[in-house]
């Protein structure tokens, strides 16, 4: 898979950094437990994942890593941790892996390795490592901030499915992502 950063794909790069900023810092509802942040509803990793899956995981790191520092001098929230940069650039790189090995060989995707890269993302980054940082970081136990956490990915993992295909669905007929057979389609196949 060759990578290739031209102007257009910056551009797209730098309008999802700010809707994921927007999405994340303003938009999102907080529901904090204990003086920590419990559970945020929202669509925030939205744009992030989006990047991952269709102009791959590295522009997905990028996006929200980037995101998340803008977003801190914007609107801090508490002193700066790069363990959490490391969680909003793992938001775009997981779900851009799963289907970049998903596909391989085709470009075309069905719903069931959409959700499993949603799936994966939440889990690992949202279940596990934020609550772990949150432990190491601020002292608050995994026994207090993990069930929150579970019951955010229970509502958010098949929201998050549904709205990127639809999207997924939706770009494939108004934009160009790359040329010919390396573009990445979502088929209404299961796999």
């Amino acid at each position: 898979m060759k990578a290739k950063l031209t102007t257009q794909m910056l551009t797209r790069m730098a309008l999802l950094i700010a809707l994921t900023i927007i999405l994340e810092r303003i938009l999102s509802v907080r529901i904090t437990l204990g003086g920590v942040e419990g559970i945020r509803l929202g669509f925030g990793s939205l744009p992030v994942i989006f990047t991952g899956i269709f102009m791959g995981p590295l522009a997905g790191g990028l996006v929200g890593a980037i995101a998340d520092m803008i977003g801190y001098f914007i609107n801090p929230m508490g002193p700066y941790m790069p363990h959490f940069t490391l969680t909003a650039a793992l938001r775009g790189i997981i779900p851009g892996l799963i289907i970049f090995l998903a596909s391989r060989g085709r470009r075309e995707v069905g719903i069931l390795p959409l959700f499993i890269a949603v799936s994966a993302m939440f889990i690992i980054v949202n279940v596990l490592l934020v609550p772990y940082f949150v432990e190491t970081l601020f002292g608050y136990m995994r026994v207090l901030t993990v069930p929150p956490k579970i019951v955010e990915a229970v509502f958010c993992i098949p929201a998050y499915t549904v709205i990127l295909f639809t999207l997924g669905r939706v770009m494939e007929k108004t934009f160009v992502f790359s040329q010919g057979k390396e573009a990445l389609h979502l088929s209404g196949r299961i796999w």
